[in-house]
């Protein structure tokens, strides 16, 4: 007794090689050991930026809780990457704070000083302003990091 096909999956077949399965047990894992995104969905198309859509994410968290996030990208794998770029960036902004930029300034500062006092020249003032103002270059790169795409 032959089986007949659909008609979807002869084409599958032709063009993909692709076979339906037979019947086979799949085991699903029960346990992740990492957050997951279980659904995503087109909200709506922006009317501001073209080509840019807002999606809603479904975020599974570990200990089994699920809460929705939106996303904005220009098809859903974009929007899927820029949500992490700024959940990483923002974890990193939490842990770094006032007290790093303190510790960084004075090692710009004191570095230079410490090394050009055995030469005697008061060069090492420029060293460390140069030190200070690279410091705030990479504060200021690093917002137009955190905020692109916003």
């Amino acid at each position: 007794m032959a089986k007949t096909r659909t008609l979807n999956e002869l084409r599958q077949n032709k063009t993909y090689g692709y076979r339906p399965p037979h019947k086979v047990k799949m085991v699903k894992k029960s346990k992740y050991t990492r957050r997951r995104a279980i659904d995503c969905k087109l909200v709506e198309r922006s009317k501001n930026n073209p080509g840019y859509c807002k999606y809603m994410v479904t975020i599974a968290e570990l200990d089994g809780t699920v809460h929705k996030q939106p996303a904005y990208g220009k098809d859903m794998q974009g929007a899927l990457s820029r949500l992490l770029n700024k959940e990483r960036t923002v974890k990193v902004e939490r842990n770094t704070g006032a007290g790093t930029m303190f510790v960084a300034w004075m090692i710009l500062m004191g570095v230079p000083a410490f090394y050009m006092e055995q030469s005697g020249s008061p060069i090492y003032v420029l060293y460390g302003f140069l030190g200070v103002g690279a410091l705030i270059g990479a504060i200021a790169w690093w917002n137009n990091y955190i905020t692109k795409g916003e």
